[in-house]
C-alpha cells in the first residue's frame, strides 16, 4: 500500500504544469506564519517538481537557511519527505518556531488573536523585554507584521500608508495567522529545529543517501547588498558552501541571485544552472538562479552556458 501511495504521488506531482512564467504566489497553500523577505513561496512549484524528479523519494529534507521555512512546510504537509531539518541562526525567527516545535502553537495563535492592533499597542508591546521564549515569538510575529516588508534587520522602520492605505495593521490578519500557527500542529512532530549555523548541520548530514538540501543563503556575493539590509545574519562564506554541496552525498538545490560571482562559482564546481522567473515585492519580474547536479527537470528555462571566451544565456532545448 505505501509503494503504491508513493508511485501516485510521484506521477503526479510529474504532470504539474511548465513554469516558464512567474507562479502566482496566490495559488500556493500559505503554511508559514511569517511574512518573509525573501521568501520562496514563488519557488513551491519547482520545488515539488525536483521532488517528483529524484529517483528515490527522500526521507529528510535539510533547510539550513529556513527563515519563513514555506519549503520545509510543504514537503512536510505535502508528505514529499517523512523529516525537516529547518535551521536559522535568527534568535528572533528561533523563538517562533521553537515555541511551536515545544508545544506552544497554542498559547501564540491565541496570542494573536487576542492583540488589539494599533500603533501604540504595537510601541508599547515592543518596549517589554520578552521575559520567556514565547514572548519573543509574539513579538517577533508581530514584528514582522509591523515592520515594512516584514524585515527584522536593525534599521526597519513600521509600515507607514501600507496595503489599501490600512496603515501598521495592513499585513495584519489574526485569524489567518492563527490558524496557520495551529495547523503547524498537524507536523510539528516531523520538524527538527536547530537555532545554529545551517552550514553545520549540512555537514550532520553529509553522508546520508536519504537526506536532500534546499539551500537559500542570505544574497550577499558579488557585492551584493540585499542580503545584508534584510538579514541579521547575513555573512557567509559562498566559496565554501559550494564547496560543502560537491561533498553531500544526498542531491541539493540551491536559489541565488543572478549575480556573475555565483555563476562562476557554479562553473567552477561544475553544477548546473537555470535562470527561473519571479516577482519581486514591487510585482517587477526578476530571475533568480537555480543550481544543482542535474535540472533537466527544468529544460523549459532558460539554461547558462559557455559561449568561447565570453558567458552567454541561451534558451534551454526543448
Amino acid at each position: 500500500m505505501a509503494t503504491q501511495r508513493q508511485l501516485s504521488l510521484f506521477s503526479e506531482l510529474s504532470e504539474e504544469i511548465a513554469l516558464p512564467r512567474p507562479v502566482n504566489v496566490a495559488s500556493v497553500p500559505q503554511r508559514s506564519p511569517f511574512r518573509y523577505p525573501g521568501g520562496k513561496t514563488w519557488f513551491v512549484p519547482a520545488f515539488r517538481r525536483w521532488i517528483a524528479s529524484l529517483k528515490s523519494k527522500p526521507r529528510i529534507l535539510v533547510e539550513p537557511f529556513a527563515g519563513g521555512g514555506i519549503i520545509s512546510l510543504t514537503a512536510l504537509f505535502e508528505n514529499l519527505v517523512e523529516k525537516a531539518i529547518m535551521v536559522e541562526l535568527d534568535d528572533e525567527v528561533a523563538a517562533v518556531w521553537e515555541t511551536i516545535v515545544n508545544g506552544d502553537a497554542e498559547w501564540l495563535a491565541n496570542r494573536i488573536l487576542t492583540f488589539t492592533m494599533t500603533r501604540e499597542a504595537v510601541e508599547e508591546e515592543l518596549r517589554q523585554i520578552p521575559a520567556t521564549k514565547r514572548e519573543k515569538a509574539f513579538q517577533t510575529i508581530l514584528k514582522n507584521r509591523t515592520l515594512h516588508g516584514g524585515i527584522l534587520a536593525e534599521g526597519s522602520r513600521f509600515i507607514r500608508r501600507g496595503e489599501n492605505g490600512k496603515g501598521i495593521g495592513s499585513r495584519w490578519y489574526p485569524k489567518t495567522l492563527a490558524q496557520r500557527v495551529i495547523n503547524l500542529n498537524h507536523i510539528v512532530s516531523r520538524i527538527d529545529f536547530r537555532c545554529d549555523d545551517g552550514l553545520k548541520v549540512m555537514m550532520e548530514f553529509a553522508s546520508r543517501k536519504d537526506a536532500i538540501y534546499f539551500i537559500d543563503p542570505p544574497y550577499t556575493a558579488g557585492g551584493k547588498k540585499a542580503g545584508k539590509r534584510l538579514y541579521k545574519h547575513h555573512q557567509i562564506d559562498h566559496e565554501y558552501l559550494f564547496t560543502m554541496c560537491e561533498s553531500l552525498v544526498g542531491d541539493f538545490l540551491m536559489t541565488y541571485d543572478e549575480a556573475e560571482e555565483v555563476k562562476e562559482m557554479a562553473r567552477r564546481h561544475r553544477f548546473q544552472m537555470r535562470l527561473i522567473p519571479m516577482k519581486n515585492t514591487h510585482h517587477a519580474t526578476m530571475r533568480e538562479l537555480v543550481i544543482g547536479r542535474e535540472l533537466s527537470w527544468l529544460d523549459e528555462l532558460p539554461t547558462i552556458r559557455e559561449s568561447g571566451p565570453r558567458y552567454s544565456v541561451k534558451k534551454a532545448k526543448k
